[in-house]
């Protein structure tokens, strides 16, 4: 029996985001607003590096209560009081992102633990025999990582950030240490759908980022241009993350896998490949955010890399996933990622013609696909 499951694909009982799964990401979204508030503020390479390691470490488990809720439904009262203690345990870690590396240190490791320990405990007691047993192999991995970030939290900024990466190789090396992870059963439609609301979440950023850049600005003609090619750059990137049924063809995709198929699916595809993805609308973010209260002005070197290297960024998670999950061409989000990043000094000339820049890149990219793929 045992070996039948593990080589054909996984009939799984399938069900919807439920309401609390979406009101547990308004946390997220608070999150999101903080990093790139923090980016925003420092965009030296130390301050990206900085942001890059929060998120990360926030990345990893925030879809580790993806992949919780996807074997382990919130459908009773402690289930859903735990889901809200680590909802608080996430509450903490955005609070604490601005001074995350100076007084804020603490509290941003003690939320770490806390969101650890509900989600390694609420998998192993609920998860079902295959999950829960192959959280029991990762849950060491995940708790060692944070007590790295918590112990991280009390360091000097030099050791801290030192600390803080250990964190990230041990999370990065936990999934081919423990070969289990193969074991954990995942149910494609719901999966899927819950990733596609993270992109979201991230994307709805870009428009805060707009209404805060626009912030105590008169509301004139060049305002008003530099916020409409902001959306239309940021529809784009939901177009080439969502159009032509692209998470339709996923959920296909993993529903035709094997369970240990599919599982390595999981991680690759929706682990790995949205780091870059998500980095790169937040990037993108902030900026969408310098352009918009210097339209008709020049950008620093870091803004103009924000708008193109953040473009490129996200095309990278892109052909990643579409690759990993083999579910369309890659060959134009190559050529498109780097021709967004050759936009960088269009930006450093004028702040508005990168962003009309980038929106031509994209209409391109999805012009040339979709010729493709009628």
């Amino acid at each position: 029996m045992s070996r039948v499951s593990a080589e054909s694909p996984q009939e799984e009982t399938e069900y919807r985001v439920s309401t609390l799964e979406l009101f547990f990401d308004l946390v997220f979204v608070f999150t999101i607003t903080q990093l790139t508030q923090k980016l925003a503020d420092d965009m030296s390479p130390t301050g990206f590096g900085q942001v890059l390691l929060m998120l990360f470490v926030i990345l990893w488990m925030y879809f580790g209560y993806v992949w919780l809720t996807n074997a382990v439904p919130p459908n009773t009262t402690l289930r859903r009081v735990l889901l809200m203690c680590g909802m608080g345990g996430f509450l903490i870690i955005a609070l604490a992102i601005p001074s995350g590396f100076a007084a804020a240190g603490p509290a941003f490791g003690i939320g770490y633990l806390i969101v650890n320990l509900v989600h390694s405990g609420l998998f192993i007691s609920a998860g079902g025999p295959g999950s829960a047993a192959a959280m029991a192999r990762l849950a060491p991995f995940n708790l060692g990582s944070a007590v790295l970030v918590l112990a991280g939290g009390f360091l000097p900024p030099v050791w801290r950030a030192a600390a803080w990466f250990a964190a990230v190789v041990l999370i990065v090396m936990s999934p081919y240490v423990n070969r289990r992870h193969g074991e954990f059963r995942i149910r494609p439609v719901h999966f899927v759908e819950r990733h596609g609301l993270v992109v979201i979440i991230a994307l709805g950023e870009s428009i805060i980022a707009m209404g805060i850049g626009a912030a105590g600005l008169p509301l004139n003609f060049q305002l008003v241009v530099a916020a409409l090619l902001g959306l239309t750059l940021a529809y784009q990137l939901w177009w080439c993350h969502f159009g032509r049924d692209q998470d339709v063809r996923a959920e296909h995709s993993l529903a035709a896998m094997t369970q240990v198929e599919r599982s390595r699916a999981a991680l690759s595809a929706f682990g790995w490949a949205h780091v870059p993805i998500l980095l790169g609308i937040i990037v993108v973010c902030v900026g969408i955010k310098k352009t918009i209260g210097h339209a008709t002005e020049h950008l620093y070197l870091s803004g103009a890399l924000a708008l193109g290297g953040g473009a490129a960024v996200f095309l990278a998670g892109q052909v990643f996933f579409r690759h990993r999950m083999g579910i369309g061409t890659v060959r134009w989000r190559v050529i498109a990622g780097v021709v967004a990043l050759a936009t960088v000094p269009i930006g450093l000339w004028l702040a508005i013609a990168q962003v009309a820049a980038l929106v031509l890149v994209f209409g391109a990219l999805l012009a040339v696909e979709g010729r493709l793929r009628a």
